[in-house]
C-alpha cells in the first residue's frame, strides 16, 4: 500500500491512478492545511466586515444578487449541497468517484477556495475508509464545473444522500459513517460552494481514460502486426526512412512497432521474396501507423492539456494571496471537453480500422489462402464470421458517440450560465468508446491468431507466438464451431491485462 501526499503544489496522474484504482491512502501535508487556513483566514476577515461577495454573502448562479444575513450563512451552504445533489441515473463506477473526490481534496488544498481544513480531511477520510458516494450519471452539464456529481459527494459528508455498498447497492451515507467511526461536517460560509465549484468530475473520467487509451494504442500496434501477419502483407511501409520524411511522432513510432513485431517470421520469409506477392497491401493494412499514430499525436495532446488543469486553481470565487475574492469561469469544462472528443474521435478510428482487418482476414478474396471466416470447414461450420458483426456493430456504436458533446451547449440557471461545456458528458462518453476498442481489439487479436495458427506448418513472430499462447485453452485450435461469446470475453481480458504486452516486450523489447 502506498500513500499520496497531498502537497499545496497538487497532485500527479499516477496519484490519481493509485487511488482511484489501487489501494493508496491519502494525507494532507502539513503545508497543505497551512495554505487552506491562510485563504479561510481571508473569508472570515470578509464576514466580519460584512462585505458583500458572491457565494459567501449572496445566493448562487441567477440568486447572485440576493443578499444572505449573516446567521443564515451556513445554512445557506447546506441548501446548497442538497438543492444541488440533483442527479438521476445509474451510480458512476467507483474509480470515476474516488478520482473525483481526491481531485476535489487536490482543489481545495491549492489555497484558494477559503475553505478551512477539516473539509479537506473529511473528504481525506472518505477515501481512506473507502466510503464511495452514490453519484449519478446525469446531472452534470460542465457549467460551474460538476455542480451535480460533487454536490452527491459533499452530501455525503454532511451525513446524508447515499453511498454504494459492497455489491454495488444503495446505501445511506450515516450509516455507513457511523460504522466508519466518522461524524458529519457542519460547512460554514463559502464551503459549500467550494466543495461543488470544479471540473474534477471530467478530470477524473479523462485521467482514466488517458491511461486506458495509451495502453490500447499500443495493443492496436500489435493486432495489427498479427493480423498483417497472417495476411501475407508485407513490413516495407513500415521501414523507419518511409516515415522519417512525414515526420508526426505517433506514426513514426507505430511503424517502428509494427516493423519490430514483424520479423523473426517463417511466415514473412515465406513470400518476401515472391515476386507474384502484391505491390500494395490494402489501406487497413499499410496506412495501420498513419492511424494509430494519429491516435497517439491526439493523446499527447490530451495528457498536456489534463496537466494544465491538474495544475489549475478551478473554484468561484477564488480567494487571492492579497486578500481580494474575485469570480472567475475557471470552473467553464470546456479545455476538457474539447480534448475528450478529440480523443473518442482518434479512438473510434482506431477500432474502425481494426475492423477493416478483421473482414479481410475472414474473407477467402481477400485473405490470401486463408479459409473462409478462418474455419476449416467453413459450410457446416461458421468460424469468426459473426464475431466480425459484432465489431461492426461496435464500430457503429462508436461513431456516434465520436459526435461532440462539446457543442452542444443548453442555456441554464435562468440564463446566468448561458454557455456550458458538457465536459461530464464528452468525458463519459470517451470512456464508452474505449470500452468498445477493447472489444474491437479483442476481435482482431483472435482473428490474427487464428489466421496465424491456420498458417502452420510455418512458425509465426514471437509476437506471435505469443499471442497463441496467452489465448491458450480459451481459443484451442482451428476446428469445428465452438460457443464463442467466452472465447471473445477471454480474448478481450488477455488484450486489456498487462501479461501479453509484457511477454511480447520480453521478445521485442519495449514498445514505443
Amino acid at each position: 500500500m502506498t500513500t499520496v501526499i497531498i502537497q499545496p503544489t497538487g497532485i500527479t496522474a499516477d496519484d490519481v491512478l493509485a487511488v482511484a484504482r489501487g489501494t493508496a491512502t491519502v494525507t494532507l501535508d502539513p503545508a497543505t492545511r497551512d495554505a487552506m487556513a491562510t485563504s479561510r483566514a481571508i473569508v472570515d476577515g470578509i464576514e466580519a466586515a460584512g462585505r458583500p461577495v458572491y457565494g459567501v454573502s449572496t445566493g448562487f448562479g441567477a440568486l447572485a444578487n440576493t443578499f444572505v444575513a449573516p446567521e443564515r450563512r451556513a445554512e445557506l451552504q447546506h441548501a446548497l449541497i442538497r438543492s444541488h445533489a440533483a442527479g438521476v441515473g445509474a451510480p458512476m463506477p467507483r474509480e470515476v468517484v474516488r478520482a473525483m473526490m481526491l481531485l476535489r481534496v487536490r482543489s481545495l488544498a491549492l489555497g484558494r477556495s477559503g475553505v478551512r481544513p477539516q473539509v479537506a480531511e473529511a473528504l481525506v477520510d472518505l477515501l481512506n475508509h473507502d466510503i464511495t458516494p452514490w453519484v449519478p450519471e446525469h446531472g452534470s452539464l460542465g457549467a460551474s464545473g460538476d455542480l451535480a456529481p460533487l454536490a452527491h459527494c459533499a452530501l455525503v459528508l454532511l451525513g446524508e444522500g447515499w453511498v454504494l455498498g459492497p455489491a454495488g447497492e444503495r446505501q445511506d451515507a450515516a450509516d455507513a459513517l457511523t460504522a466508519a467511526g466518522l461524524k458529519p461536517i457542519e460547512l460554514a460560509a463559502k464551503e459549500g460552494l467550494a466543495l461543488i465549484n470544479g471540473t474534477d468530475g471530467m478530470l477524473g473520467m479523462l485521467l482514466l481514460a488517458i491511461h486506458d487509451a495509451a495502453h490500447l494504442f499500443a495493443m492496436a500496434d500489435v493486432t495489427a502486426a498479427l493480423a498483417i501477419e497472417a495476411m501475407l502483407g508485407s513490413e516495407r511501409p513500415f521501414l523507419p526512412e518511409l516515415h522519417a520524411i512525414r515526420p508526426h511522432p505517433g506514426q513514426a513510432a507505430s511503424a517502428a512497432n509494427i516493423h519490430r513485431l514483424l520479423q523473426d517470421s517463417r511466415v514473412m520469409d515465406s513470400h518476401r521474396d515472391d515476386l507474384a506477392h502484391a505491390v500494395q497491401d490494402a489501406y487497413s493494412m499499410r496506412c495501420a501507423p498513419q492511424v494509430a499514430g494519429a491516435a497517439r499525436d491526439t493523446l499527447d495532446f490530451v495528457r498536456t492539456v489534463a496537466a494544465r488543469e491538474l495544475v489549475s486553481v478551478v473554484d468561484n470565487p477564488v480567494v487571492l494571496p492579497d486578500g481580494r475574492v474575485e469570480s472567475t469561469g475557471n470552473f467553464h469544462g470546456a479545455p476538457l471537453g474539447f480534448a475528450a472528443d478529440f480523443l473518442a474521435i482518434a479512438a473510434a478510428e482506431v477500432g474502425a480500422i481494426a475492423e477493416r482487418r478483421v473482414d479481410r482476414l475472414l474473407d477467402v478474396t481477400r485473405s490470401r489462402e486463408l479459409p473462409a471466416f478462418l474455419s476449416p470447414d467453413a459450410g457446416v461450420n461458421s468460424g469468426l464470421m459473426i464475431a466480425q458483426y459484432t465489431a461492426a456493430g461496435i464500430v457503429a456504436e462508436n461513431r456516434r458517440l465520436a459526435a461532440p458533446a462539446s457543442v452542444d451547449s443548453l442555456p441554464t440557471s435562468g440564463m446566468q450560465e448561458d454557455h456550458v461545456s458538457m465536459g461530464w458528458a464528452a468525458a463519459k462518453k470517451l470512456r464508452t468508446v474505449l470500452d468498445n476498442l477493447t472489444s474491437l481489439l479483442a476481435v482482431e487479436l483472435l482473428a490474427g491468431v487464428r489466421g496465424l495458427q491456420l498458417r502452420a506448418p510455418l512458425v509465426p513472430s514471437p509476437a506471435g507466438r505469443a499471442a497463441v499462447v496467452a489465448l491458450g485453452t480459451a481459443a484451442g485450435e482451428p476446428g469445428p464451431d465452438v460457443f464463442l461469446a467466452p472465447v471473445l470475453e477471454a480474448a478481450r481480458a488477455v488484450l486489456a491485462g498487462p501479461e501479453l504486452r509484457a511477454a511480447i516486450e520480453r521478445e521485442v523489447g519495449p514498445l514505443g
